[in-house]
Parts: structure tokens; C-alpha cells; sequence
């Protein structure tokens, strides 16, 4: 799980562009489809001066651009719509919260997508951006995924509304998608909660406590990548009314109200599952007791047994010249005996209390 450093965050100026992500060798790429109800256009691999001779503005275009390591490229990107550095930084620093913003004629939104990081028990995190302007949607993501794939094949074969719709449209669907990877993350570490559980019934080592608290972590992890969301997403939901987000058509407000709703269904189950961690650490503990106090009572039960032999060796080992038993020919067999009967009569004493 790659941790956010806010300290490193807040040292960065807005003049000062610096991206603050891991995929640093990740060459910068853009992609634009154009389309309406009736057309639809794909470009890939052009120049940035090539962007005024595709972009129709008559039509919803989104310009999806991998690769946040190419600084030049990005200003260039930047100077033509007009971005103010205070969001490109907010786009090239993946130590921001997940916000929503409008300023001018521009809506900013970024998110962190999180998905299991291959067969490890961590998460990797991405963080994406989206700029809305004139009918322009650019998405900006750290690397090449296949997290928008369904949605290209959805506007190249005019699957569904989204070709029908604005750029506010495209934008909900993406979310929507970013989303889905929660949901999969999720999934993903229920089922190592139920594999931990079946673990602490079994057995105590304290790997499973250590997996736990893992975890554990990556549940506040997720905590910290939904709550911002989930804030976000409340903004845009309660506000339809008001003259904010105008980039938003009216009727697409219930799709967003929509998302809110599956960033609140997250949160609870995610306490739901923590609580359920907090049970199986609850049973790991309960099971190192139990096994402490079963050693216990099996050293007690032993050291019960021992007491009295104890007790009789020491009376025949006192040096006394004058004690008649030391001169009793069968004395030794006697004693032995006896110290065998006294081991049987409180082995069935124990037996017949349920002490063991």
C-alpha cells in the first residue's frame, strides 16, 4: 500500500510543477474521441497544436491523457485551455485529497482508483483527474489501464445513452467505473477476512495477528480514499439547485446523487467488515488465552500430583537414625506403592470434578 505524504504535498508551490506519483518512466499519451448521436471520431498519437484542428466543439469530446511524468507536455495541454497552475498542480500532486472545484468556466474533479496490488495483501493507488471545459472532458491518469475500456466500447458501437449525452454524462460514467474498483478492492479483502477467521479458529501464530493488523490498514486506507468522495459527491447532489456546477445539466444531478449513494453503501461495509476484524482479533486473543490457561491447569494438575510425593520424599530423606521405617524390610516397595496409589486417587479426583 503506497502511503499518502501530505508534508511532501504541502512543500510543493503552484509554480513550482512537480509530479509526486511512482510511475515516473510512464511516457505521456493522449487519446480524443468526438462524438454525438449520429458520429463518432477517434485520435490517438498527435501533436497538442493538432488538438484545434479535431476538437469540435458542437460535439462532446473527451481527451484521455496516460502519463503524468512529461512536464512540458502537460503545460502545453494547460496553456491551451487555459488551466490555471493551481490545478495543474493539484493534477501532477497525488498526495491531494479527492475534491470537486469550479473556478471560471472550469470543473475540476480528481479521485484516487484502488485496486489489490497483484497476490500481496496490498493496495495500489492511482490517483485520476478530470477537467470539464466548453464541452471538453480530459481525464488524466497516472499510467495506461483498462480502466475505461467498457466505456470506449460503449461510445465506439453506441452502446447505451453516453453517446446521446454531455460531457457531465461521460463524466458520472467515469466515476462510475473508478468506482467499481472499490467494490472490487473490497471484495478482495472480505475474502481475506474470511480466510483470516478460519485461520485463528486453527491455530495461533501470530503471522495471523500480524495479517490482521495489515488489514486493518488498508480498511482505513480505503476509509481515507471513500470519505473525501462521498463529500465530494454530497456537494454536487445537494447544490442542484443552486447556480454552482453549471457544467452539470439538471437532469444528470440524480445520476451523480447516485454515486453518493454507492460511496455511503462503501462506508458501511466497510465498518461492517471492520468489525468483523475486529472479531477475528478478538478470537485470536481469546484463542492464545484459552491456550495459555489450558498450559496452566495442565502444569497446576502436575504440580498438584507432585505435591505430596513431594512431600513423603522429603520425610524419608530427613537423616534421622531413629525412624522405623528405614529398617522395614518391604519399606521401599510400601512407600512407592503408596506414592503410586495417592498419584491414581488424584488423577480420579480431578477426572470426576471435570478439572481436565
Amino acid at each position: 500500500m503506497r502511503k499518502i505524504k501530505y508534508k511532501k504535498g504541502r512543500k510543493l508551490q503552484p509554480y513550482n510543477l512537480e509530479y509526486t506519483g511512482i510511475h515516473k518512466k510512464t511516457d505521456s499519451e493522449i487519446q480524443l474521441f468526438v462524438y454525438d448521436d449520429l458520429n463518432f471520431a477517434e485520435f490517438a498519437d498527435f501533436n497538442v497544436s493538432d488538438l484545434k484542428k479535431h476538437i469540435n466543439t458542437q460535439k462532446t469530446n473527451w481527451l484521455n491523457i496516460h502519463g503524468l511524468n512529461d512536464l512540458d507536455f502537460l503545460k502545453s495541454i494547460s496553456d491551451y485551455f487555459k488551466i490555471d497552475n493551481f490545478m495543474l498542480a493539484d493534477i501532477l500532486n497525488t498526495t491531494r485529497r479527492t475534491k470537486i472545484e469550479e473556478q471560471h468556466d472550469i470543473l475540476f474533479f480528481n479521485i484516487k482508483s484502488l485496486l489489490p496490488a497483484g497476490d500481496t495483501d496490498n493496495i495500489s493507488a492511482e490517483q485520476i483527474s478530470f477537467l470539464i471545459k466548453d464541452g471538453v472532458l480530459i481525464s488524466f491518469q497516472e499510467k495506461r489501464s483498462d480502466y475505461f475500456t467498457h466505456i470506449r466500447e460503449r461510445i465506439r458501437t453506441h452502446s447505451g445513452i453516453v453517446r446521446t449525452k454531455k460531457s457531465d454524462y461521460l463524466l458520472y460514467i467515469l466515476l462510475d467505473a473508478i468506482m467499481e474498483n472499490f467494490y472490487i478492492t473490497l471484495e478482495n479483502e472480505e475474502d481475506n477476512i474470511e480466510e483470516l477467521i478460519d485461520q485463528t479458529k486453527n491455530s495461533t501464530d501470530p503471522i495471523i495477528l500480524e495479517k490482521i493488523e495489515k488489514h486493518r490498514d488498508n480498511f482505513n486506507f480505503l476509509k481515507r480514499a471513500i470519505i473525501p468522495l462521498r463529500d465530494s459527491l454530497y456537494d454536487i447532489k445537494s447544490i442542484k439547485d443552486d447556480d454552482v456546477f453549471n457544467v452539470i445539466e439538471a437532469e444528470n444531478f440524480t445520476f451523480f446523487a447516485r454515486l453518493h449513494q454507492k460511496s455511503l453503501e462503501l462506508l458501511e461495509q466497510i465498518e461492517s467488515d471492520m468489525s468483523s476484524l475486529h472479531s477475528a482479533s478478538d478470537y485470536y486473543f481469546s484463542a492464545q488465552s484459552h491456550k495459555m490457561n489450558e498450559i496452566m491447569k495442565t502444569l497446576t494438575i502436575v504440580s498438584a500430583i507432585f505435591i505430596p510425593l513431594t512431600f513423603i520424599v522429603g520425610v524419608y530423606g530427613m537423616n534421622f537414625d531413629y525412624m522405623p521405617e528405614l529398617r522395614y524390610e518391604h519399606g521401599y516397595y510400601t512407600v512407592v506403592g503408596g506414592m503410586v496409589l495417592i498419584v491414581l486417587g488424584m488423577i480420579y479426583y480431578f477426572k470426576r470434578r471435570r478439572w481436565f
